[in-house]
């Protein structure tokens, strides 16, 4: 007799178990006055050295060699910063009917930010794909989206974006942008240290990141824009971000196809061009919006988590696609100079 095999359980990253311990915590102790401003500084010193930790990863050599795929590339940035967010755009016929203007703001911004590296990576590895290319993928998208998100931002969300201005812009530069390549510069002396210490450098991640959803919940809290949203909001926002989220895992695998990649390209390119990445999008977010950061990154949260579970039985899918290389490229040695490798949320 066959043994009946369990059903796989849908994943569950834990560090989004951690985003909404955090998000309680700020809910119910959110930091008031001269905390506040404690908390503040700290958030904005954590996402500066943050983005450190970025440039430090980055292997510029691999980066530059993986421009020898450079059609690839392009197709993943194109999904990522031209499609994803048309169908942010597209969405704006939504409000006020399924979706308040702030939720559509957060649904706009979540269209804008780069696609994630280590999910991506990880999930092309599991369906056999290109890992290689994977890595490249999502280390240039990273990199572009330090640039490509701000303009986009200003472009599109314009002085709704919570007050977005050149202010903006230049607290991006000096935040994230000087930051990663100071990290770029001293890779030289420091890229031993980060790989030898990667798990620890993990968690100064993840601490980072908790830091600044803290930060940003604690002021929305303080301003009571949670009465803003209610239940019925909320389900019409997830509805909206699995459509996007199909019409991305969609266009990415079948435009792959229309334009001749081969079967491993054509699941580097739907993994990495059908995400977007929590760990960038959200210190972004809390530059970019401010005090209004709260409901901005709710939409982020909630479509990184639905990626996850979605790409997870994709890609599940795909391994044991007949057609797979047996002998598909293994990512460990990739993986340790991939941007954003010690967090998982990627």
């Amino acid at each position: 007799m066959k043994r009946l095999r369990r059903p796989r359980r849908m994943p569950i990253d834990p560090f989004i178990l951690l985003l909404l311990a955090t998000v309680g915590v700020a809910a119910l102790f959110p930091a008031r006055g001269s905390a506040a401003d404690v908390a503040s500084g700290a958030s904005t010193a954590a996402i500066a050295f943050l983005f450190f930790l970025y440039g430090a990863r980055l292997s510029t050599r691999e980066a530059l060699d993986g421009l020898r795929h450079w059609r690839l590339h392009i197709t993943v940035l194109a999904a990522t910063f031209i499609a994803f967010p048309l169908l942010g755009l597209a969405a704006r016929g939504l409000v006020p009917v399924i979706l308040t203007d702030p939720l559509y703001q957060g649904l706009l911004f979540l269209t804008l930010v780069p696609s994630t590296v280590q999910s991506s990576i990880a999930f092309t590895s599991m369906a056999r794909g290109n890992v290689p290319a994977a890595i490249c993928a999502g280390s240039f998208s990273s990199l572009i989206g330090i640039i490509a998100t701000p303009l986009l931002a200003a472009s599109l969300l314009g002085g709704s974006g919570g007050g977005f201005s050149a202010d903006s812009l230049l607290k991006i530069v000096l935040q994230l942008l000087v930051p990663f390549l100071a990290g770029q510069l001293l890779r030289r002396w420091i890229g031993g240290f980060v790989t030898r210490h990667k798990k620890v450098l993990g968690l100064v991640d993840r601490g980072s990141i908790l830091l600044v959803v803290y930060t940003a919940f604690s002021q929305g809290m303080v301003q009571g824009i949670w009465h803003q949203v209610s239940p019925a909001r909320l389900g019409g926002l997830l509805v909206v971000e699995a459509v996007i989220l199909s019409v991305m895992l969609l266009l990415t695998w079948y435009g792959g196809k229309a334009l001749g990649f081969s079967r491993e390209d054509r699941i580097t390119l739907q993994f990495a061009g059908s995400k977007k990445s929590l760990a960038s999008g959200l210190p972004m977010a809390s530059v970019l919006f401010g005090a209004h950061a709260s409901l901005a990154v709710l939409p982020l949260m909630l479509f990184h988590q639905m990626q996850l579970m979605v790409c997870a039985v994709i890609a599940k899918r795909r391994s044991h696609d007949p057609r797979a290389e047996v002998t598909s490229p293994e990512p460990a040695a990739e993986t340790r100079t991939a941007v954003g490798t010690g967090t998982r949320s990627g």
